[in-house]
């Protein structure tokens, strides 16, 4: 049976559009992530993340550097966003999530030159294709995933997020996406303040993961083992026990399942602001890494994927089809 995506089915019923107009109301008064800014986009207006009205997209490109089971044998169709509703200080895409004062003119795109690079992936040979930071940009997304659907897009949509995503959004999106990508960054608040600027990231995350397994279930993939639908779960070990992540693979095993699919990853690098704050300062061990690693095998966890904390840090950087 052939999979159809999410937001095909949608698109037929006429549910896509309508959804879309819903998540464009969030413009007047946005509310599109969990700081409820509340600012009038459409009036020029810009909240915490800085975003405004139109879509600002960084880079395009078939992307290698992610799952295999996402990227198959040509790549995710990745769309990166620019900014972002984080304040990650150790962020090492911060010359997009973060960019000091105005942004390259060559961002700012429509939904219809979004929907363009998505036919195009898919002409390309891509299996998946899906936008990374996409919460502050919802309404100009799926505007873009709308024009592409009618003009032949059967591809699985995922949304790559830093995890800081709101239930008001998600059930939005509820049908729309296929497969969800979300971090999940810290458990401690004290330390989501202090290094991302979310105190409650850690309750939010919680509730994301729980909403996204519950829209999109366990990962499911074709028959050459490419991603179709599901949930994958990225967990980022950092220095000093910060990301507590011992407590996030217990909360995920007790509340969704050890039969989560978790991508365990070792490539911390201090990068950004990183060098100012002590417990940051530095690149993983990789003891610390294996401990974290151990405690996901005695939960039971068999899907996923883990990294070498050796050679990891420099492996994972933005490549050269990430351009700036």
């Amino acid at each position: 049976m052939i999979y159809k995506p999410g937001y095909l089915k949608l698109l037929e019923s006429g549910e896509l559009h309508h959804r879309i107009s819903m998540l464009r109301q969030h413009l007047e008064k946005c509310r599109l992530c969990p700081r409820n800014c509340e600012v009038n986009r459409i009036a020029g207006e810009r909240g915490f993340c800085g975003a405004g009205i139109k879509l600002e997209i960084a880079s395009s490109c078939a992307h290698m550097g992610e799952e295999p089971v996402l990227t198959g044998k040509s790549g995710v169709g990745n769309i990166f966003l620019g900014r972002c509703n984080l304040r990650c200080v150790f962020c090492q895409n911060h010359s997009i999530s973060q960019p000091a004062g105005t942004v390259p003119e060559r961002w700012g795109k429509s939904s219809e030159e979004a929907a363009e690079a998505l036919l195009d992936f898919q002409e390309r040979g891509c299996r998946t294709v899906g936008f990374v930071s996409p919460t502050h940009y919802a309404p100009q997304i799926f505007e873009a995933v709308a024009l592409a659907a009618e003009r032949g897009l059967r591809l699985p949509l995922i949304y790559n997020s830093g995890g800081y995503d709101s239930l008001e959004l998600l059930k939005l999106l509820d049908g729309l996406v296929d497969i969800y990508l979300p971090d999940f960054k810290y458990w401690d608040s004290a330390y989501a303040e202090k290094y991302s600027a979310a105190a409650d990231y850690p309750e939010t995350a919680r509730q994301a993961v729980l909403e996204m397994h519950r829209q999109v279930g366990r990962l499911r993939t074709d028959s050459d083992g490419v991603a179709l639908s599901g949930l994958i779960i990225r967990l980022l070990v950092l220095p000093n026990g910060i990301s507590g992540s011992k407590k996030v693979l217990r909360f995920i095993a007790e509340n969704i399942g050890n039969d989560t699919f978790v991508s365990l990853m070792s490539q911390y690098n201090p990068m950004h602001h990183a060098k100012d704050h002590p417990l940051l300062s530095r690149s993983l061990k990789p003891q610390e890494y294996s401990e974290i690693e151990e405690v996901l095998l005695s939960l039971g966890f068999e899907y996923g994927w883990t990294q070498d904390p050796v050679t990891s840090p420099n492996n994972y950087l933005p490549g050269s089809d990430f351009i700036l």
